[in-house]
């Protein structure tokens, strides 16, 4: 049998999405280069903040760890409940909707990145590069990626096969191929912040959260009041993730980021209108709180298509979504593993069908997941929809109150099946 020509993969991006697709082009026996403008891994105070793994992705990430499954609970924590409750001008809470059988896991970004990163070899790494441009050959068969080292600012070239657009929901490589390209803002943004109790486990903050919040540490809180909500969930090593969403035009933007400046007036104002709606033991781990930020919340309609010849968009790059069915993580896991599939199957000979492989099987998926999401924050958000009334958590029947749970989602924990099938249960 004549032996496949190995493929080179030149990956642009080294966060979660790119170091996904690393492994899985690694195990379809593809050569990956990632090129990454950081100066490294994360190290020391973590960047970041929370997420919820669903089981797709557990089961996925837990192949890729070089037969050490156990890593990922190690790093990770349960959430074995999703629940939806309403805070109303007297501070009294009630559920909406409860979900006991919810079997995600929940990870601060730097520890899964951390996951992630140490079980590839570190040489297939270029950090401190600054992806640049690229160019296909005349007969389609090569990419050339220009970068620059930003430590000396030479301008380096790397050949491949194939170029993955991993880099995040403003790529530039996708605007190469759709200049007229933007995102769409969701009407509203979000004050994210990570709680460090370590040393402070019996303090009144913590202990009051775990009086009003009983299931905190097992359960994803989504808190509901008037035309805003808040999700909090506790992490690995005694930390809180906490979310808030407001509403407002939008703001301006500087630079290629989604996350903006903070002053100290502007924390202080969000303090101020945290006590108008919250729980004051939320309200006091808000305040507790150092160097919160704010996201501002965009994505935008589905893409038509994610390929061009050989080059290619996953995660972000290929379907930017705002988090309310915590899908930006997920769906960059899945995307790699579909991707790695279809390549593994027909090598460099078969790119071009391995790419419509990977399009056929995800675009559909992720489509829907993004729409739902955008609808799933509008109804959170109290915001205008043309199929119903604004959500109000006072008046909501127990038929709304269904719809703001995350299992609603299309496709929720659905693997295709080339990827489930290469699976084991673990």
């Amino acid at each position: 049998m004549e032996k496949k020509e190995k493929g080179k993969a030149v990956i642009v991006g080294g966060s979660i999405a790119g170091i996904s697709c690393a492994h899985a082009l690694l195990r379809a026996g593809w050569d990956v280069v990632v090129l990454e403008k950081a100066s490294g891994p994360p190290t020391g105070s973590p960047t970041g903040a929370g997420l919820g793994l669903d089981r797709p992705a557990q089961r996925i990430i837990q192949s890729w760890l070089n037969g050490h499954p156990h890593l990922l609970h190690l790093a990770t924590v349960p959430l074995t409940i999703d629940q939806n409750q309403a805070t109303d001008n007297a501070k009294v809470t009630r559920t909406l909707a409860r979900d006991d059988n919810f079997n995600f896991r929940a990870a601060h970004w730097a520890d899964l990145h951390g996951l992630l990163y140490n079980a590839l070899p570190p040489d297939i790494f270029l950090w401190g590069h600054l992806y640049l441009s690229f160019c296909i050959s005349e007969v389609k068969t090569t990419v050339t990626v220009k970068a620059k080292v930003l430590q000396t600012d030479e301008v380096i070239e790397i050949k491949g096969n194939l170029l993955v657009a991993a880099d995040g929901c403003l790529s530039s490589i996708r605007q190469s191929f759709l200049s007229d390209f933007k995102l769409r803002y969701s009407g509203y943004c979000a004050w994210r912040g990570v709680l460090d109790f370590s040393g402070i486990e019996d303090s009144e903050i913590i202990k009051g959260m775990r009086r009003v919040y009983p299931d905190l540490g097992k359960c994803l809180y989504f808190d509901l009041a008037s035309g805003t909500h808040s999700v909090f969930y506790e992490l690995l090593n005694k930390r809180l993730n906490w979310v808030w969403y407001i509403n407002q035009p939008e703001p301006i933007m500087k630079g290629n980021s989604v996350t903006m400046r903070v002053s100290n007036d502007m924390i202080k104002n969000m303090h101020e209108g945290a006590e108008k709606v919250w729980l004051p033991e939320f309200v006091k781990v808000i305040k507790e709180t150092k160097e919160p930020f704010i996201n501002a919340m965009y994505d935008c309609d589905p893409l038509k298509q994610i390929f061009w010849r050989n080059v290619v968009l996953i995660g972000d790059a290929a379907h930017p979504t705002t988090p309310h069915g915590l899908r930006s993580t997920n769906m960059s896991i899945l995307d790699a593993m579909v991707l790695g599939k279809s390549l593994e199957k027909g090598g460099v000979e078969g790119l071009l069908s391995a790419l419509e492989e990977y399009q056929t099987v995800r675009l559909p998926v992720t489509s829907k997941q993004v729409l739902h999401s955008r609808r799933l924050g509008r109804i959170k958000q109290g915001l205008a929809l043309p199929d119903r009334e604004p959500f109000n958590p006072k008046t909501a029947s127990p038929q709304d109150c269904q719809e703001l749970q995350q299992k609603t989602m299309p496709f929720f924990a659905d693997l295709p099946s080339l990827v489930d099938s290469t699976l084991c249960s673990t």
